[in-house]
């Protein structure tokens, strides 16, 4: 019942002589919060999709159900990673549903057009993984967050890395589209001022998956090292073929966390040894990260992985705000300015907010082991985006 309807009510019971108690601040509104899932759950990002719905429902769970002292109402939208429908699929939350809150997404062009609708809108508005720099760069705005991480801080972590380590003149590979051109330039970016020298930047049309002429060509230019972005069947599917053609003994192969995570099993062993950076990794060993994955394996029977992380994080995120904003009506911005002082005790560690609104955190370098992609130290301590044109900072 909306407000206007309530106080015409109580005007006519009052009429009748009885006294009627109302709910002081009106909290009749403060039981629940409304929020919004975009994200995908059919097609080939599904299994991130449900992974951050997992994470984010065991976080709330966690807190006996509710957030912030609100119980937590769901609305879903499978956005398919369909940029095209992402508008429509933002509307449907926002408009029609009059969410409180948009949680979404994995696919960076889905989130784009997702984040127009919230900065139209003015809809607080949580990234649980897309990475593209824009969101909390020239696009930023005050009621979008992220609890992942951009493309731009595993990427020029790990140009850090590759300089440290003594290489001087390293080969890019990476899939032309956005995401890959962004991990690129800041790789290039702190490898380039650590003094280092790109030989060559090699692309392939996304997403196709045929390796061999640029393994060929990467073998002719004889880097000391090689950097790539690839995720996914296509991630696994580039390590089986470097490892198969020789390259791996010969020239050191390293790339973002998104090259291993998720794709282990399908290199069948090809990928031990690799070298990725990326803010969470197996073996952290802190008492967070076990409870966080016993927890997650209990409930799911399944381990957690990032997308896990990064949707327990954004209810953690949204947690935070809650309990700092006034009881009653849902208060959009005492929730956001709490939200954007907090500190997440997250299964990465604890990060803070940059005045973008995205996670200043460690990124991690990690060895892939068997099964898994095991800590070997951080590569970049507290590393915050520059969030590059971004009015907010």
């Amino acid at each position: 019942m909306n407000e206007k309807k309530l106080m015409q009510c109580v005007a006519g019971i009052a009429g009748v002589g009885l006294t009627v108690l109302l709910p002081m601040g009106g909290a009749y509104a403060a039981d629940k919060v409304k929020v919004g899932l975009m994200l995908p759950y059919t097609g080939t990002y599904a299994s991130l999709g449900n992974a951050i719905t997992n994470g984010f429902k065991q976080y709330v769970a966690e807190q006996g159900g509710k957030l912030g002292g609100r119980e937590v109402e769901y609305f879903v939208v499978d956005d398919e990673s369909d940029a095209a429908k992402a508008t429509e699929n933002a509307n449907k939350l926002v408009k029609r549903d009059e969410v409180d809150v948009l949680v979404g997404t994995v696919h960076s062009g889905v989130a784009l057009a997702m984040a127009k609708v919230a900065r139209d809108t003015k809809t607080l508005t949580i990234i649980p993984n897309a990475g593209a720099d824009e969101l909390t760069g020239v696009l930023c705005a005050p009621n979008v967050f992220r609890s992942s991480f951009t493309n731009w801080q595993p990427a020029y972590a790990m140009g850090k890395v590759m300089a440290e380590r003594g290489h001087k003149k390293v080969v890019t590979l990476t899939w032309k589209y956005a995401a890959g051109e962004q991990y690129v330039a800041g790789f290039k970016e702190a490898f380039e001022q650590a003094g280092g020298k790109i030989a060559k930047e090699l692309y392939l049309p996304f997403p196709n998956v045929e390796f061999q002429p640029f393994l060929t060509e990467i073998a002719g230019l004889k880097p000391d090292a090689v950097f790539v972005f690839f995720a996914g069947g296509g991630a696994a599917k580039f390590v089986k073929d470097y490892d198969a053609a020789g390259l791996k003994n010969s020239i050191p192969l390293y790339g973002s966390g998104f090259l291993t995570d998720g794709t282990l099993e399908a290199m069948g062993g090809a990928g031990e040894g690799v070298m990725t950076t990326l803010h969470y990794a197996d073996g952290l060993d802190t008492e967070k990260d076990k409870t966080f994955r016993t927890g997650y394996a209990s409930a799911y029977k399944m381990q957690p992985d990032v997308y896990a992380v990064q949707g327990y994080d954004a209810a953690q995120l949204l947690g935070a705000g809650l309990a700092k904003a006034p009881a009653g009506k849902f208060d959009k911005d005492a929730v956001m300015k709490a939200m954007s002082a907090a500190t997440v005790d997250s299964p990465r560690g604890a990060f803070s907010l940059s005045k973008a609104n995205n996670p200043v955190q460690d990124i991690y370098l990690r060895k892939v082991e068997g099964s898994q992609n095991k800590v070997v130290g951080i590569a970049a301590s507290k590393l915050a985006d520059p969030a590059r044109y971004c009015r907010m900072n």
